[in-house]
């Protein structure tokens, strides 16, 4: 063999047969034996061979094996190979990964020769590929064309994406074609770069080549990085821009723009008729374009994405639905990584993006000031859960509460939810046509408070018995929100809670793992609580809203408590106590000569000034005279409650009462005196067994609001009217519930002068015949007794609504449904220590009451189906005259 001689100009035939057809590496001359490559093999090389699993017999076999190049075809110029290096074959039968070193001097050479080098195959001499981890593709060796059609199938994928060189119109030079097209995929250039070496690719093109097959040029072999790409020059993007291009459906012909004019062009659309929104308008564009080429899967995606739902949910959406749905982190957690296994995409967002969204609605996250600045409460703005003993200034005296409490800071929690309530504050100031900046001061809250206790909430665990524990939750809810302008002096209200009895818009403020009875521990918890609203009432908030600072002054109505805790709060004695009313003086048997002719005399001030004649006597008195100058007061009164009516143990009172009435007149007590405890037993039985069978209630040990509503109808007083033998006793019930039905709405109401104007007018009327009728038809029962509730329904339910406009709407109803969240929450968020459960339960409850959250389930309320489209969308065909062919855009 000869060496190339790089001193002389080589003739182009003698250069072709100093070349290697495989590497183009110079051939040279080396010690050993020669090999004839279309002859046989040698002995030695048989049995080197026949070791590796290998039985060909002559070199052109295990070229082509090897190399994929035919030797014995005559044709080729040279059938001469570069000698093998050390160990070219493993004993495995494979080639050695080694890196065929560079041609420089050689490429240098060949462009100083004859251009008939070229068609012996140039561009085999010089290495397409990198670096020795990519050996194997070496196998797929074919000429430029064939080998950018396998890069556009196994590397960029981009067939579908980017332009053929076929679109452009004119009729335009080959070189001058050549220099716009991409040397990777050969289309037209698609966010062109340029290579140290002067060469053009599309960006996503060279990106997928040097990832695959190494960081080098594929057009002449030289070190090309990602990073040392470069943008091309002005001039030649705005020829690339400028070229005129044929509409991509087949048989079209017409001319399109290219894309700088078509984004100018959509640019000016969406400046016009969109606000400026470019990015809805390009992806409403891109959605039609998904739907008239069939791909209506991925459309189906772009659009659950535009919309916020399915595909790619926005994270206050995920944690709407796992807030909503009541799964705990970890529960979610479990869903977020099925849906993404099963479907492959990432439908749900990752925990820590919920965490990040939730914090925005937890309390201590938005920034406020007091003016003036609160009595005894922090200035701190960024408070979250506290414990609920942490104000609590205890004396040396007191024992420790024996407690487990968790709260928010009452200002705090007050900030958080007027913040949830900005854009319902701000569309009250648009729809009232108050200016906004005109508006920053004189903004009213008035604030309804809930407390209530609840029985046994301890874990039933099935290891003997149940240890009881109890539960109080305190709970606010912003009832409405009202202006006085600077110019006006009338005040608008601009938001009213329009739920005001639902536990969606009742807010927790404080959780506590203690007994309502237990007034010594209660105090405890709630005395910081009392505190801090006492100070909010001196001061005014400032707090951003709409983007300027506003005014406002909060209102507290403490309406939400049934009457065992007004009477725990206000300093009142028990139920039981010859004082029957928490609003009036009246004494039980004054309330059952006179059942309607009652006024409110009680107040927080008025117990106050009770309890001190209480503890101090200054006339001396005998307990029996003390106690009837008090009118019962035998407590100081610790938390100010508004004398009201709570509307849903109003229900379940008076539904008690007609369940016992109901009893009676089975049993026709009227006509007996003192039956026994058997025969009241019979009755109860005989009752709960028609309910069952004509009306599906299923017998209680104790009344609830459900059971009180369906007791409380024409058809169940029908019902029981089958077991009652006398006709007129019959007539004398149906009159009772009719009477009470018309009574009812009016006390139920929101708002009773619009909802039941009729009722409103007449109730006095039908509470003078309802009392009449009690204590004539029904006086066995009614003789010198009756119950407080029937009492407050026949005697002030028209003071209370004259004054405060509405009972129903200052119920505690929706405290009671939030203390069945409470359980099923701490349930969910079940965690070895009380403290961290109470914290989990108080921080879920929260989000659960959230509107900004409520907003985005109420417009996702079909995410299920959502969900479910986007893991198997079913493909929907359109007709194909509306089809596009977009294999080249």
């Amino acid at each position: 063999m000869e060496e190339v001689d790089s001193g002389r100009r080589t003739p182009t035939g003698e250069l072709a047969r100093c070349l290697c057809r495989l590497c183009g590496v110079a051939l040279r001359k080396v010690k050993g034996p020669l090999h004839e490559v279309h002859g046989d093999l040698d002995e030695a090389s048989k049995g080197a061979l026949r070791k590796m699993g290998c039985k060909f017999k002559s070199w052109p076999e295990v070229i082509l094996k090897v190399f994929k190049v035919d030797s014995g075809n005559p044709t080729l110029p040279s059938a001469t190979f570069a000698p093998p290096r050390k160990a070219s074959f493993h004993r495995t039968g494979r080639k050695r990964r080694k890196t065929i070193p560079r041609a420089q001097s050689l490429a240098k050479r060949s462009r100083r020769d004859h251009a008939d080098i070229i068609a012996v195959g140039e561009r085999r001499v010089l290495r397409p590929f990198g670096d020795r981890h990519h050996s194997l593709a070496l196998r797929g060796w074919r000429k430029p064309s064939v080998q950018r059609e396998k890069w556009v199938r196994n590397i960029t994928h981009c067939q579908k994406d980017h332009l053929s060189t076929k679109l452009i119109s004119e009729k335009l030079p080959v070189d001058f074609l050549y220099s716009f097209t991409c040397l990777v995929c050969d289309h037209l250039l698609f966010d062109p770069v340029q290579s140290p070496c002067g060469h053009l690719f599309c960006r996503s093109c060279i990106i997928k080549y040097n990832h695959v097959l190494g960081p080098h040029c594929p057009a002449c072999n030289l070190p090309c990085a990602p990073a040392d790409l470069t943008s091309p020059a002005k001039a030649f993007l705005s020829a690339l821009h400028s070229l005129p291009l044929l509409c991509p459906r087949g048989g079209c012909g017409e001319q399109k723009h290219r894309l700088r004019d078509l984004k100018n062009q959509v640019k000016v659309f969406a400046d016009k008729e969109e606000g400026g929104d470019l990015k809805s308008v390009c992806q409403t564009l891109f959605l039609l374009a998904l739907r008239s080429g069939n791909e209506h899967r991925q459309a189906d995606e772009l659009e659950a994405m535009m919309q916020g739902r399915g595909f790619g949910l926005h994270p206050a959406v995920c944690l709407a639905i796992r807030v909503n749905t009541f799964l705990s982190c970890s529960q979610y957690h479990k869903m977020y990584r099925t849906v993404k296994a099963t479907s492959g995409r990432q439908i749900f967002q990752p925990l820590h993006t919920l965490r990040a969204a939730e914090k925005e609605l937890l309390p201590g996250f938005h920034q406020f000031e007091w003016q003036p600045a609160l009595k005894n409460v922090s200035t701190s703005c960024n408070v979250g859960i506290i414990n609920g003993l942490s104000g609590w200034a205890a004396s040396l005296d007191d024992s420790p509460a024996d407690t487990i409490t968790r709260r928010f800071r009452y200002d705090v929690a007050l900030v958080s939810a007027l913040k949830d309530l900005e854009e319902d504050i701000m569309e009250g100031l648009r729809e009232s046509g108050m200016e906004d900046s005109a508006c920053t001061s004189g903004f009213s809250v008035m604030i309804k408070e809930c407390c209530d206790g609840m029985g046994d909430v301890s874990e039933k665990h099935g290891g003997g018995p149940a240890v009881p524990e109890k539960a109080v939750r305190f709970s606010f809810t912003v009832m409405s929100v009202s202006v006085l302008a600077d110019d006006d002096r009338r005040e608008v209200t601009i938001f009213i809670e329009p739920k005001p009895n639902s536990e969606l818009s009742c807010k927790p403020l404080c959780l506590m793992f203690v007994d309502e009875s237990d007034h010594e521990t209660l105090t405890a918890v709630l005395g910081p609580i009392i505190a801090e609203r006492n100070a909010m009432k001196e001061s005014r908030l400032i707090l951003p809203i709409g983007g300027l600072p506003r005014s406002f002054r909060f209102h507290f109505r403490g309406t939400g408590y049934d009457e065992k805790m007004v009477r725990e709060m206000e300093g009142l004695e028990a139920s039981g106590s010859t004082y029957i009313c928490t609003l009036c003086d009246s004494s039980r048997a004054e309330a059952s000569q006179n059942m309607v002719l009652h006024s409110i005399t009680r107040s927080h001030e008025e117990n106050l000034e009770r309890y001190e004649i209480w503890r101090t006597n200054p006339f001396s008195e005998s307990v029996e005279e003390l106690r009837d100058r008090v009118k019962g007061v035998s407590a100081k009164p610790f938390m100010e409650t508004q004398p009201t009516l709570d509307a849903l143990h109003c229900d379940i009172g008076n539904a008690t009462e007609f369940y016992k009435i109901f009893q009676d007149e089975i049993g026709e007590v009227y006509q007996k005196v003192n039956p026994s405890r058997e025969e009241r037993r019979s009755w109860r039985a005989a009752l709960d067994k028609q309910l069952r069978k004509k009306m599906k209630l299923k017998p209680i040990m104790r009344m609830n609001g459900n059971y009180a509503r369906r007791l409380m109808t024409l058809e169940a007083v029908e019902v029981v009217c089958e077991l009652v033998p006398s006709e007129e006793r019959r007539e004398a019930l149906r009159e009772l519930m009719r009477l009470y039905l018309q009574m009812r709405p009016v006390w139920r109401a929101t708002c009773p002068a619009k909802e039941c104007p009729d009722q409103l007018c007449r109730y006095s009327f039908n509470s003078q015949r309802f009392a009449d009728l009690l204590s004539s038809t029904f006086k066995y029962r009614y003789n010198g007794k009756i119950t407080n509730y029937l009492h407050k329904t026949l005697a002030h339910v028209p003071e209370i609504i004259e004054r405060d406009g509405s009972i129903g709407a200052w119920a505690s109803e929706g405290n009671e449904s939030a203390n069945k969240l409470f359980r099923r929450f701490r349930k969910m968020n079940a965690r070895q220590s009380k403290a961290y459960e109470l914290e989990d339960v108080l921080k879920h409850h929260w989000l659960y009451t959230s509107k900004y959250l409520q907003k985005f389930m109420e417009a996702h309320k079909d995410s299920a189906k959502a969900l479910q489209a986007t893991i198997d969308p079913v493909e929907t065909q359109d007709d194909e005259d509306m089809s596009l062919e977009f294999n080249d855009f």
